[in-house]
Parts: C-alpha cells; sequence; structure tokens
C-alpha cells in the first residue's frame, strides 16, 4: 500500500512538474512572433515558407514549417525502418513523404535569407495516434535565440492536424496555400477542402497565400471600428517589417456613407503616424464591401481584412466580409484576428 502511495505522489508530482514546464514554455512563446507555415508537398505549397520568411525576418521571430501525414496503423510504409529513419530525419530517409517536402523547405529558407542549418539543432519524437513514426520534429535555433522548426506530424486528415498544431503553439499566425475549392457557407459544414476549415476555425490570423510574390504593398481595408483599427495596428507592423508600402482602404455601401469610410481611412492613417509607420495612400469606394475590395486589390502583395468574430452559424445568416474576400481575391489574402 505505501508503494503504491509513492507511485501515485510521484506520478502526481511528475504530471505537476510537466504542466508547469508547459505553463512557463507558453509564456515564453507569447513573447515572440510565431508563425505556422503549412505545405503539402505541392509546388504551390511552398510559397507559404517564403512568405513566412518575408513577414518573419528577425531574431524575435520564429518559423514553424508543418506537413501533415495520414495514420498508418497498418504499417504499409515500413514500420519500424520508417520510425528510426523519421527519428533522424534530416540525415536519413529524404525520399519519405513529408521528410522531403520539409527538406526543400529547409533549401526555401536559405534562398531567403535564412540558413537554420548553421545552427544547433536537436531532433525528437513523440509517439500519435498508435502510429509507428508518431510526430518527429527538428528544431534549430541561432545565437540571437531564433527558432526554425520542421514538424512532421501524424493525424486524420491535414486540417484537423494544422488545428491540432497550434494547441502546442501558440501562434500568431498560420500560412496556407490557395484553397484547391471553397464551398458555400451550407456546404462548408459538410464538405469543406482543408484551406477553408482551418480558415473557418483557427483562433489566430490566417494567410491564405497566391501567386503574389512579385507585388508589392499592403492594402489595408477598414471599416473605422475598434476590431478593424487593432487589425490595421497589427497589419502595418508586419509590413514595416516586410519593407513593404501600405495602402489603407474603406468602403461604404452607399454613397451617404462615404465621408464615415473617409474619416476611417483618416483615423487609421493618424493611428500609423503616431506608430511612425507611412502610409503612401488612402482610398474609399461605395458598393458591396468585398466586391469593392476584391475589385481593388489584385495588384497588391496583399490584402488585409478584418475578421468579424461570428460563428459559423451566424456567418449562413449574416455572411462574412472577410470570408467572402478570402474565397474570391486574386492576390493573397490576410484575415486578422
Amino acid at each position: 500500500m505505501r508503494s503504491l502511495f509513492k507511485r501515485t505522489t510521484l506520478s502526481d508530482r511528475q504530471e505537476r512538474a510537466v504542466q508547469k514546464t508547459l505553463k512557463n514554455l507558453h509564456a515564453q512563446r507569447r513573447n515572440r512572433f510565431r508563425v505556422l507555415a503549412c505545405i503539402d508537398g505541392s509546388d504551390d505549397s511552398f510559397i507559404t515558407v517564403r512568405f513566412a520568411a518575408r513577414l518573419a525576418p528577425n531574431d524575435d521571430c520564429d518559423i514553424i514549417v508543418l506537413f501533415v501525414r495520414p495514420i498508418d496503423q497498418g504499417l504499409w510504409s515500413g514500420g519500424l525502418q520508417l520510425r528510426l529513419a523519421r527519428q533522424n530525419m534530416m540525415d536519413a530517409g529524404f525520399e519519405l513523404p513529408g521528410v522531403r517536402d520539409l527538406k526543400k523547405a529547409l533549401a526555401i529558407l536559405k534562398e531567403e535569407g535564412i540558413d537554420p542549418e548553421s545552427w544547433p539543432r536537436e531532433a525528437s519524437q513523440q509517439d500519435a495516434w498508435g502510429d509507428p513514426a508518431g510526430d518527429t520534429k527538428v528544431e534549430y535555433r541561432s545565437p540571437g535565440g531564433r527558432t526554425v522548426v520542421l514538424k512532421l506530424k501524424t493525424a486524420p486528415d491535414a486540417a484537423n492536424g494544422i488545428l491540432d498544431q497550434y494547441e502546442l503553439g501558440p501562434y500568431n499566425l498560420m500560412i496556407l496555400g490557395e484553397p484547391s475549392r471553397w464551398r458555400g457557407e451550407i456546404q462548408s459544414w459538410f464538405d469543406a477542402g482543408v484551406v477553408q476549415q482551418v480558415a473557418l476555425m483557427a483562433p489566430c490570423s490566417v494567410l491564405v497565400a497566391r501567386k503574389s510574390l512579385d507585388k508589392k504593398g499592403f492594402f489595408i481595408c477598414t471599416d473605422g471600428t475598434s476590431r478593424s483599427m487593432q487589425a490595421v495596428r497589427r497589419a502595418a507592423v508586419l509590413a514595416y517589417v516586410a519593407r513593404e508600402p501600405i495602402t489603407l482602404f474603406s468602403v461604404a455601401t452607399t454613397e451617404a456613407g462615404r465621408p464615415a469610410a473617409e474619416e476611417a481611412v483618416a483615423n487609421a492613417k493618424a493611428l500609423l503616424k503616431a506608430m511612425k509607420i507611412d502610409v503612401a495612400d488612402t482610398r474609399t469606394a461605395v458598393g458591396n464591401p468585398a466586391e469593392e475590395i476584391i475589385e481593388a486589390s489584385p495588384m497588391h502583395l496583399l490584402v488585409v481584412v478584418t475578421d468579424e468574430g461570428r460563428s459559423r452559424l451566424q456567418r449562413i445568416f449574416r455572411g462574412s466580409t472577410a470570408i467572402e474576400v478570402v474565397r474570391g481575391a486574386r492576390t493573397s489574402v490576410l484575415d486578422v484576428r
């Protein structure tokens, strides 16, 4: 009985120690700008890595590159040999799905001026879903304290894997590739693609990256609300770090509302002036907000919209300008939350 009591007490202490360590780790991460770049192995998906490098270029920014693979409980992909290879995945198994793609992401970061391979690194593996390989990651840490992580994650599907990874974060920004399909609000309850599921459910800001890296400028939209002004501030800091010019834009639904739209961009410009961030241009328009934003923004690197914070049910009845822009824009879109 005494032995059992000791084991139980020790187990409780270990659990408390683990929880305290995790709490401290999350607190440390909240003081950094953390970007999750998601890839799926397609050529177009690697644009997320280039965006991450350009939006998070400094030592106070961390980049995590994520590849989600399906559960392999049937051991069809090599069993124990696969597990051993993935435990040391940067030195072996380059042709394995996911490993090869993470290696390519590392090369892209180097092209963008970030060279994690020259930093000290640490590899780790964790059991997941009864899969023989589980989750594997390689973490590189620069002398300046910056972290770059390559993560091979096991999950039932890609969307769940990405959203689960947020819980291990937290992250300030998730970057996803262009969606292959986008359903209407009602259809999305039953058959949404990976990008749509994550964009609708992610707790943090989401950037849907399209082929726009050859364009210039942040096209930041505002409606004058306090929520929108917070988004303007956060997006402008990103633009400043990335050395991109800023255009402020507001839409009035009727001509009578144009003065309010003009006031919204004027207030946003004043806010950024107080932050010592220049604004290249301010513009207004009249019409349907989503349509006007989509029409005015295609020549910019990135259009920035503010998430309204509505539930999926609310979006069915009230709509969402932010989601409409994410779906229909012809350039990359940052949905700020």
